[in-house]
């Protein structure tokens, strides 16, 4: 019903202000003042290049809303986020247009060169192109924790990787983490590993832990002491827990593990960007379950970075 705000998604206005729980959604919208920027975060609205002509261009305002839902305080790892500062770039206009990546690669520059770290919301696979594609590409690497190797000919949200390859990424620097069973074709299976990819699939997550597993693709992804980009693809989560995203599959990662490539990717002095894409706010279940997962990527992301060796 118009007018109706729901429980689930709340206008933030909407929501009691408290001084003893101050909420994350207040955190990055009062941004870094006079301070030195730690975090910035920028939206990639893409959306037209989806195969599936998914909704991902509502999903930045949807993970920035989601973030009033929490606290700045992580009780588990001791951390509360008020001590950095943050920063929000707004979102590029229109990626999609004939212009719009070059201005997206602009403002991802700007974005950087103001920040320790840069978190991108997706916006569906194309946005990681901007995000990767500005850094070293000849000595730096990439992270990708999705459920499939993104590996389609064309320029769509499936040809990441490829057109990323194509601008002159080394593919022995690609970590990939998390491909599924039955998600993956025999033919890109083959290409990923005759291209000398890093490959973590999603049952050597299980055997070895989703730290394990992101340690060492980060380690193939910094091998040539470049700076690291790291994409979060949240089909590689468990159809229930990501409804949200059209390729997510029964039997893919936890909610925790999730968080925990997070946090372990925010941790990483190396990582100087990250991505969060794929994900379809106006698909989600009734609960924003997805988007809020999403919203949770950034702050362990964050937590991450104030945790950084040496800040």
């Amino acid at each position: 019903m118009p007018g109706v705000v729901s429980r689930a998604d709340p206008y933030p206005g909407s929501l009691p202000v408290d001084e003893r729980w101050p909420r994350a959604g207040h955190w990055l919208t009062a941004g870094a003042g006079e301070h030195p920027i730690d975090l910035a975060v920028l939206g990639v609205p893409t959306f037209a290049k989806s195969m599936h002509k998914a909704g991902t261009h509502a999903t930045p305002a949807a993970i920035r809303r989601a973030l009033y839902h929490y606290t700045t305080w992580c009780a588990s790892r001791h951390v509360d986020l008020a001590d950095i500062w943050p920063w929000d770039v707004g979102d590029v206009d229109e990626p999609d247009r004939a212009d719009g990546d070059w201005r997206a690669r602009t403002t991802v520059l700007t974005a950087l060169a103001k920040s320790r770290l840069l978190v991108i919301l997706g916006g569906d696979g194309s946005a990681t192109v901007p995000a990767m594609a500005v850094l070293d590409l000849a000595r730096g690497g990439l992270v990708a924790v999705d459920v499939n190797y993104d590996l389609r000919d064309g320029a769509r949200n499936t040809s990441a990787l490829r057109t990323l390859f194509d601008a002159g990424l080394a593919p022995e620097r690609v970590g990939h983490v998390g491909a599924a069973d039955w998600a993956v074709s025999r033919s890109h299976a083959d290409e990923a590993k005759a291209r000398g990819m890093h490959l973590l699939s999603r049952g050597a997550v299980a055997e070895r832990s989703i730290a394990s597993c992101m340690r060492e693709a980060l380690d193939c992804a910094g091998a040539a002491a470049g700076p690291i980009h790291v994409s979060f693809d949240l089909s590689v989560c468990d159809r229930e827990t990501a409804p949200g995203c059209l390729e997510s599959v029964p039997g893919g990662l936890a909610a925790a593990e999730l968080l925990t490539a997070a946090f372990t990717a925010g941790l990483d002095p190396r990582v100087r960007s990250v991505d969060i894409v794929e994900v379809d706010a106006t698909a989600d279940a009734a609960d924003h379950r997805t988007v809020r997962l999403a919203a949770l990527v950034v702050l362990e992301v964050a937590a991450g970075l104030a945790l950084r060796s040496g800040t």
